[in-house]
């Protein structure tokens, strides 16, 4: 079945790609340069709702030389390079709205070096997270970080993911320790080291994660690694409103308890969760949880959660302990995205991503449903509350525009909020094209500017997956 149509970018601007860049291209890599329609229309599509026309060519990199070289060969020819991995980004960071080649970095699948002694792993940046935490599991060690899709751990420290875990893991921003990194005129650089904690010039590490593809190619990544808990507990519990379940989550984090993750799912999406995996959980706002450490700290954390949630109305908990038992009460967090998309067939969702200081988080989020609500556009509503960030999820007509504009509007009135109470539009998806906008907006004229300083610098000739984030 055909995807529906997505939303077309305006204001493309095609560099031309020329043929002997192509030939040039072929020449080196053989079969691993494609320019098959089929396989180019692959690599320009991410999981958002936006359309440009396919890169000009797809090149299959197995080594950080391949990398190199094609990005030398893009250079001498002025033609940007948009790195790929899985193609689960959200805020179109893959599409080529300037032409170029892509540059698929999924063959670049080794775990090279795990040091359990120190924590650490050093990957290749097509490695996903379910292969590494598979590799590492004999090790007694795990990788925290989950943003849900399997995606790769080059494209994850590009985007700066985060995810279900960042309330207790944190971001992949604290938990990339060194790259290695392509630079716009192909030469290979190393950042960081596996130290903890380095006073070295620079943080050219922190610098890169995070820039979206737009500085360099990311080719090998060391991260942290932590101890599997000795015990892990999830629940779910139902609240009678949202904003009790809100309540309840900020008094956790407040108070200190060091739960691991914290999910919020409101009626409606419950609803979409049922019919979808069908299950019979209760149509009301809901949080998941998770508890990790020693048995006995495990007990105690979950004690005083519930007793806090009781307090506040919450109710139906339901305990698991097993590996099967938990991932059965995550079922419906893990369902919400499809089970959304199914209540309206051919539909597609415009996501939000904001992120508010915790005590803020019921004023901003509030505010929203009550919005949402009065728009008369359905929608999913999910957050890692935990640590303030929740996405809403406006499911429109792709073939009908005033819907569009209907989730858009939502989505500029969300921000502002969010910004006016001190946070962000973006807490893990990234800017991408959505939030060009939003960031002029959170971070001002000046700051934007000196972000574009940094990209002429590293980027003279603007081929780093161009047009994300700001323009020249």
């Amino acid at each position: 079945m055909n995807a529906p149509a997505a939303h077309l970018v305006p204001d493309i601007c095609q560099r031309e790609v020329p043929q002997a860049l192509l030939d040039a291209l072929k020449e080196r890599f053989a079969e691993r340069c494609s320019t098959a329609l089929v396989v180019r229309e692959q690599h320009g599509r991410d999981e958002s709702s936006f359309a440009a026309p396919p890169p000009a060519a797809v090149v299959f990199a197995e080594s950080t030389a391949d990398v190199a070289a094609a990005v030398q060969l893009a250079s001498d020819y002025s033609v940007p390079v948009i790195a790929f991995g899985v193609g689960t980004s959200l805020e179109g960071h893959l599409l080529a709205v300037q032409g170029g080649i892509s540059l698929d970095l999924g063959r670049m699948n080794q775990v090279l070096a795990i040091n359990a002694e120190d924590l650490t792993v050093t990957v290749q940046a097509g490695v996903t997270r379910k292969q590494l935490n598979e590799a590492v599991k004999s090790t007694g060690l795990f990788f925290p970080i989950d943003p849900g899709a399997d995606a790769t751990l080059g494209g994850m420290s590009a985007t700066r993911a985060s995810g279900t875990n960042a309330v207790r893991y944190g971001t992949m921003r604290e938990n990339v320790l060194a790259l290695e990194v392509v630079t716009a005129s192909g030469e290979v650089i190393r950042t960081g080291t596996r130290a903890k904690k380095s006073s070295a010039g620079y943080d050219l590490t922190r610098l890169l994660v995070g820039s979206e593809g737009t500085l360099g190619v990311i080719t090998e990544v060391t991260v942290r690694l932590y101890p599997l808990p000795e015990a892990i507990s999830a629940a779910i519990c139902s609240f009678p409103s949202i904003e009790a379940a809100v309540r309840t989550t900020i008094q956790i984090i407040q108070l200190g308890i060091p739960i691991a993750r914290v999910e919020l799912i409101d009626a409606g999406t419950v609803r979409m969760v049922n019919a979808y995996a069908h299950l019979s959980l209760r149509e009301e706002p809901m949080l998941l949880m998770e508890f990790h450490g020693s048995p006995s700290g495990v007990k105690e954390q979950a004690e005083l959660v519930q007793e806090i949630a009781s307090e506040l109305g919450g109710n139906a908990f339901e305990w698991a302990t097993t590996p099967e038992e938990r991932t059965r009460l995550w079922t419906a967090r893990h369902n919400a995205y499809f089970g959304a998309l199914q209540s309206k067939p051919g539909c597609r969702a415009i996501s939000t991503d904001t992120c508010v200081p915790i005590s803020r988080l019921a004023d901003c989020l509030l505010d929203s449903v009550t919005e949402a609500d009065a728009s008369g556009l359905p929608y999913f509503l999910v957050g890692h509350v935990g640590d303030g960030n929740f996405h809403f999820g406006y499911l429109i007509d792709p073939g009908k525009p005033e819907e569009r504009a209907i989730a858009e509007r939502l989505n500029h009135a969300l921000v502002a909020r969010a910004l006016k109470l001190e946070g962000t539009c973006t807490g893990e998806h990234g800017v991408g094209l959505h939030k060009m906008d939003f960031l002029v907006s959170e971070t001002g004229a000046g700051a934007v500017d000196m972000m574009r300083s940094i990209k002429r610098a590293l980027d003279p000739k603007n081929i780093m997956n161009p047009g994300k984030i700001f323009t020249l």
